[in-house]
């Protein structure tokens, strides 16, 4: 696919520089196009984005959707923190999800609640304070709180070392033969600082099959 490579776009900074960083960024910023990450708006805010994650957790497409849509519709397709608390467990087992996956829906309701997980005020705190603040959500883990950074909040400088996509896409991309462990590719990705979330984003396109541009991200 051709491109007019980097210098167009709203991350038209982060390609020139991830290109000049890189003959490998800059080949794949140049055959993919400008970065065209885009911050999310879900229903519901910022819990309609963590409780659509946590019903997505550990299933394929085509299922978490069904599920996510059941639970949507026991509110009328707009599910409220205040609503979720006072659903019984039995309610939200009935909508298709696990006893794990209901738990953690009620106890996200709980500290949105509690202000724990504010629903603005998010460009107030750094990463690292999103992170832990959504750590403490039952089965919201490192890679959620993650994608909410890059996707929720368009933080620029996420490395999700964890995420299979983005191992797999940096292995494409710099010619080599397996994707690298985690703390290995913790390293890799220094040269891409401050726009590491973009070059996840690049990761993710080089694993897109042809023909297909889905935007390159999980979430």
């Amino acid at each position: 696919m051709s491109s007019p490579g980097p210098g167009l776009g709203p991350w038209r900074d982060a390609d020139a520089q991830l290109a000049a960083a890189s003959p490998a960024m800059a080949a794949a910023v140049a055959a993919l196009g400008p970065c065209r990450l885009v911050r999310r708006r879900a229903p519901g805010g910022t819990f309609g984005a963590l409780a659509r994650a946590i019903c997505y957790q550990q299933l394929a497409g085509a299922a978490a959707a069904a599920i996510h849509a059941r639970f949507a519709a026991l509110y009328g397709g707009c599910p409220t923190p205040a609503a979720v608390a006072a659903t019984p467990a039995a309610a939200l087992r009935g909508a298709g999800l696990s006893a794990a996956k209901a738990a953690a829906l009620a106890d996200l309701a709980a500290r949105c609640l509690d202000g724990t997980v504010p629903a603005q005020g998010w460009s107030r705190l750094g990463d690292d304070e999103v992170v832990e603040r959504l750590a403490t959500v039952r089965g919201v883990g490192p890679w959620t709180a993650q994608m909410f950074l890059v996707f929720q909040l368009n933080r620029p400088d996420v490395w999700p070392t964890g995420d299979l996509g983005v191992r797999a896409g940096f292995a494409r991309i710099h010619g080599l033969a397996l994707p690298p462990p985690p703390r290995e590719l913790a390293v890799l990705g220094e040269p891409y600082r401050p726009w590491r979330s973009v070059a996840a984003w690049y990761c993710w396109r080089a694993m897109e099959p042809p023909g297909v541009s889905s935007g390159g991200d999980p979430w």
